[in-house]
């Protein structure tokens, strides 16, 4: 299932846009879960309100459930529940302290997550660039990335950390058998950051190249400065323009698809 967390449904019409054609580039049910603390009469009301909004937008593929929850608190408890694949956030709020709380509930999901911002548009996949550093745990975007290769048409851009060792590209190399594999359309470009950079120059390219989507991998741990200043994918999300992709670092990850 393609589940789309919702908070203002005022405002989460290309949030909508965006996990319907998921849900049907990738052949999947779309889910959609909303955070309702209000009142029990009040949530017919505002069921209501979202199926209207939705009729009117014409999405490819209507919502299979709608699920509600009081809070963003039970995050992956629910994800696993409903079977959940891939997880939209809406974030009406793009504050730091905002996207800092929902990073804090998403770290122990098992799949993959974007933080979508009300000033996104809806989402186009023709173009994804994944950001390869020196850490093992970067070969876990490849499966995420071949998904929507095969079934969204991307053509995917590795971005190759400037390092001296080597661990980057023979990760690049592992991606590259797999996307062979599948006959995916990919470049393979060399960055001029090192690997604590090549995620921030990844953005900068997604700009200038109108890329769609960054894959980035989360942080393993925090450290000191990270639960200070907050870790990188929190300023990642906060400054980019277009969807930030984020894959915890687990060995047990879902994978997308077979």
């Amino acid at each position: 299932m393609i589940l789309a967390l919702i908070q203002k449904i005022e405002t989460c019409d290309n949030l909508l846009k965006s996990a319907s054609y998921l849900a049907v580039q990738l052949k999947k049910k779309f889910g959609i879960l909303l955070i309702n603390n209000k009142k029990e009469e009040l949530i017919e009301k505002e069921k209501s309100y979202l199926n209207s909004k939705m009729n009117s937008l014409q999405l490819l593929s209507q919502p299979d459930q709608i699920f509600f929850t009081t809070s963003g608190k039970e995050l992956p408890e629910i994800c696993e529940k409903v079977e959940a694949l891939f997880l939209l956030i809406q974030l009406p709020d793009d504050s730091k302290k905002n996207i800092r709380f929902w990073l804090s509930q998403c770290r122990e999901l098992r799949i993959p997550y974007v933080l979508f911002k009300d000033s996104f548009s809806s989402l186009d996949l023709s173009r994804v660039i994944v950001p390869i550093n020196f850490l093992e745990e970067e070969i876990e975007k490849a499966q995420f990335a071949s998904a929507f290769g095969r079934f969204c048409g991307s053509k995917i851009i590795i971005l190759l950390a400037n390092d001296y060792g080597s661990k980057a590209r023979q990760t690049a190399e592992k991606m590259k058998e797999l996307f062979d594999k599948f006959q995916l359309n990919y470049t393979l470009e060399k960055g001029n950051a090192d690997s604590f950079k090549i995620e921030n120059e990844a953005v900068q390219l997604a700009i200038e190249e109108n890329v769609g989507m960054v894959f980035v991998s989360a942080s393993r741990e925090y450290g000191l400065d990270d639960i200070v200043f907050g870790p990188k994918e929190l300023h990642l999300v906060k400054k980019s323009p277009v969807p930030i992709l984020l894959v915890n670092p687990r060995g047990d990850l879902y994978a997308l698809c077979n």
